[in-house]
């Protein structure tokens, strides 16, 4: 994994002591909240219902032991005990005091991390595919280029202050792990077809209250011309992208509103501009340096066989085990979704515990997903049964990856301002409702989202079935939308109808589930069974109780 350099050491060192005085100046009153504002959020600090809030930067979802630990420190020492992590594949605490957050960035540049970009108007943390370097199906590691972008963009004088915020993904496989065509920008590494390895890019995909799928605005761009592309996009965001009106500022509703051809053909214009300087020309011997980071561990030649353990074992192999490029090794899926838990909350002990398990069965690193769980990316298939032990002691075994109780959750409004509704009490009646794991597997793959406001943090846009917190008069509804997608196969959820009662939504997915077992075919997925079948039917049986106590009250 990456290391800093002479230049992000300083960096960052210099921004804690920056802040640290910024703090100092806020905390003696000498600076009001709407002036300290725009410094907090440049330092990855937010102001919410009950306290503050750090989001704390996870390049492409990267960890090491070394940095597990510091992280597990500071939920002991400065928070309440645990850390929440994210759709953007970073880690949030909700619990921090104003005058301790120099201490938690000074500990975090001890390791090599910051909180730098997970806010404000900015390119933010760039995220990847959690697979990276490791899936059976991998054209290449796109780490790399997250890491090339990530120096390119930080504090990238032009784009500090866009007009409105910026994400950025990056994906390896033909299967997208990433959410790309969800993002402002995305990358996909793809084979032209004279073999030759370069980046197909889309824009103006996004969610919140305008949501749009990406589309493709390069299909080939070659490796040593990627930034210059990267920026051609971001000099016409930057200049034609609105500031007058906040909820019209994203990149989506410029794409929109050019169209396809019409921003091809401004972004081709500033490409062939600053391609004519060469000074953002990636050298081969440069790419070359990066990738060295990201080398794969040494594999050993190991028997290919899954060794045997008892069900419950296999049960966790079934859904949380996945192929591996090298004859031997597997990718352990680590899930932060028990029956009933907070959907990507992991507590102290079990942050230091996984850095322990890292060291003793030889992972150098461990990835955080944008479903809200952990990755171990390089395991071997013979430590599985030892590893599985670990993690059964650790309340880490779950086995429901990508199952219907693998529920993504934004924190709603348990703790965020902008939230109009509760996301995570959903998230666990709805978990309780599915528990019976035959059950889950009977369902299948089936991915719930929630969100507790229209931003979306929840990703609620791209569920196969995904759920909405509105408010009504002070009184919190859930609102369903099906067929949404997050995959290669993109696509927005429909809206079935009015809200239901927090009481009654998670009976109404099931009555929508239940519907879905009855007429699925040959093996059918929900998102397969919905785009044949469409949404009435779903609606119907949805509506079942309301309708009953309309029709007898």
């Amino acid at each position: 994994m990456y290391r800093y350099d002479e230049f992000d050491a300083t960096f960052v060192a210099e921004r804690v002591a920056q802040f640290r005085g910024q703090v100092q100046r806020r905390l003696a009153g000498e600076l009001t909240e709407d002036e300290f504002k725009p410094l907090r959020l440049m330092n990855g600090l937010y102001l919410q219902l009950h306290a503050y809030m750090l989001r704390v930067a996870v390049p492409y979802g990267t960890l090491s032991a070394r940095q597990m630990r510091m992280l597990a420190h500071i939920a002991r020492k400065y928070d309440k005990g645990y850390g929440h992590f994210t759709t953007r594949q970073n880690i949030q605490y909700n619990w921090p005091k104003l005058v301790d957050v120099p201490d938690i960035l000074a500990d975090l540049a001890s390791v090599e991390m910051h909180a730098i970009q997970t806010s404000g108007n900015c390119i933010r943390n760039v995220t990847a595919d959690h697979f990276a370097g490791a899936a059976a199906d991998e054209i290449e590691d796109p780490r790399p280029l997250a890491e090339i972008i990530r120096q390119w963009s930080s504090l990238h004088p032009e784009f500090v202050f866009l007009p409105r915020k910026f994400k950025i993904a990056v994906g390896g496989s033909p299967r997208d792990r990433a959410a790309l065509k969800f993002h402002d920008m995305a990358v996909e590494i793809v084979k032209n077809d004279a073999g030759e390895t370069g980046y197909r890019v889309y824009v103006g995909g996004g969610m919140g209250r305008t949501p749009y799928v990406a589309y493709t605005v390069s299909d080939f761009v070659e490796k040593t011309h990627i930034l210059e592309f990267l920026e051609a996009v971001m000099r016409v965001y930057n200049q034609s992208g609105r500031r007058d009106n906040k909820y019209k500022a994203r990149i989506k509703i410029l794409a929109n509103a050019l169209g396809e051809e019409e921003m091809k053909k401004q972004v081709a214009r500033e490409f062939e501009e600053i391609k004519k300087t060469s000074t953002l020309r990636v050298p081969q011997e440069e790419l070359d340096r990066i990738d060295a980071y990201f080398a794969p561990p040494e594999f050993e030649t190991l028997t290919d066989e899954m060794p045997a353990g008892d069900a419950d074992f296999t049960n966790w192999v079934k859904t949380n085990v996945h192929p591996h490029r090298a004859p031997g090794y597997a990718i352990a899926t680590i899930s932060l979704k028990p029956i009933g838990g907070v959907p990507g909350d992991a507590t102290d002990a079990q942050i230091d515990a996984l850095a322990d398990l890292m060291d003793e069965f030889g992972q150098s690193e461990i990835r955080v997903s944008h479903e809200q769980n952990l990755v171990l990316p390089h395991a071997k298939k013979r430590d599985l049964p030892a590893i599985f032990a670990k993690l059964k002691e650790l309340g880490l075994a779950t086995p429901n990856a990508g199952l219907i109780t693998d529920i993504i959750a934004c924190p709603g409004l348990d703790y965020c301002d902008l939230a109009n509704a509760r996301s995570i009490p959903i998230a666990q009646d709805i978990s309780r409702k599915f528990a019976d794991l035959s059950r889950q597997h009977e369902i299948g793959e089936l991915k719930i989202k929630i969100s507790g406001c229209i931003n979306a943090c929840g990703h609620h846009h791209a569920g196969h079935i995904g759920i909405l917190g509105v408010d009504k008069k002070g009184v919190e509804f859930y609102q369903l939308q099906l067929g949404g997608s997050g995959a290669e196969d993109a696509s927005i959820g429909d809206i079935m109808g009015p809200g239901f009662g927090e009481h009654e939504i998670a009976g109404a997915v099931e009555r929508v589930v239940n519907l879905y077992l009855e007429v699925r075919q040959d093996g059918e997925r929900f998102l397969d069974t919905y785009r044949r079948v469409g949404m009435e039917p779903f609606k119907n049986v949805a509506y079942q109780e309301q309708m009953y106590a309309a029709h007898t009250g």
